[in-house]
């Protein structure tokens, strides 16, 4: 297929973008930054700066990765309309490229797997979470909720749309655990608060081949949780990563040390869900990394 990727320089769009290359389909990528982009992906990639350029370039099948890490500052105002318009926006204009394929041809793309993320349920406690646990109405669910909505929009034209919501996304050459390593490998590293709070987490190369799934299955739309059947807690992924490193990990964070440096972006530290792929493991989807501790250990063996 030719399928049109979002976010596809990025750290899960760069793998993303490499399977889908060896699969045989034709690759169009959206970035601000073309030649940048370039080096970071395969050979023969279509690029281009805007989604609607790609209205004459009938792309059969879209992945929505964009979007501002939600980590990377401090949650003012003004940042957190940034995080909002950088999701929305980009979806927006997909659905606009449906709708103009659509009256165009009459062949709109067959599917758009279109990201959100964990932070759709908010703080769930200890409870077990699945696709239909309801959320918890807070700022982290209030972003997930347009970003998904907007993307929702797409099947007014016929097209396919899966709203995958991912956990911590872990593999080696970047994402979160690469600015953890660091600390831990010093013996600096140490649970943040009180660790009790859970971590929903998956391989990178799982994720990829989940989308890879989704594409592929015509009988499968809405919402996916796009996370290990084996979430962890924070004291347990401390634990985990500290052994396998062979270090200890004796400084925890305290909370309030959390709270006066990020803010309310600290609520992403320091709550969470414990989030299973109900819907993925129903459809049939095997994960090659199911538990935190083979994940660690085949990316750590990389490095």
């Amino acid at each position: 297929m030719r399928v049109l990727i979002t976010g596809g320089s990025g750290f899960v769009g760069q793998r993303l973008c490499q399977r889908l290359k060896e699969a045989g389909h034709r690759l169009q990528v959206v970035s601000r930054e073309p030649d940048a982009a370039r080096h970071r992906l395969p050979g023969g990639v279509d690029i281009r700066r805007s989604v609607l350029d790609f209205v004459d370039a009938s792309p059969q099948a879209i992945v929505n990765l964009a979007g501002e890490p939600i980590a990377a500052h401090r949650w003012t105002a003004s940042q957190k309309q940034r995080l909002v318009d950088s999701r929305i926006n980009v979806t927006r204009d997909l659905v606009i490229l449906c709708e103009q394929l659509a009256q165009a041809s009459g062949v709109p793309p067959r599917v758009m797997v279109s990201g959100s993320a964990m932070g759709y349920y908010g703080d769930q406690g200890d409870r077990e979470v699945t696709e239909a646990t309801p959320p918890h109405d807070e700022f982290a669910h209030r972003l997930c909720k347009r970003w998904e909505d907007t993307a929702k929009e797409a099947a007014d034209f016929g097209t396919r749309v899966v709203r995958l919501r991912t956990g911590l996304v872990l593999d080696a050459g970047g994402g979160s655990l690469e600015k953890m390593l660091t600390p831990f490998k010093l013996g600096l590293g140490g649970r943040f608060g009180d660790g009790r709070q859970f971590m929903p987490w998956i391989h990178r190369e799982d994720l990829v081949q989940a989308i890879l799934f989704l594409l592929e299955r015509d009988d499968l739309e809405g919402a996916f949780n796009g996370s290990a059947p084996r979430p962890v807690t924070n004291a347990e992924f401390t634990r985990t990563l500290a052994h396998l490193l062979h270090r200890p990990a004796p400084l925890p964070v305290p909370a309030l040390v959390l709270e006066a440096t990020f803010g309310e972006m600290a609520r992403l530290l320091l709550t969470g869900a414990d989030m299973r792929p109900a819907r993925l493991l129903e459809a049939g989807f095997t994960f090659r990394y199911p538990t935190l501790e083979a994940a660690l250990t085949n990316i750590l063996g990389k490095r």
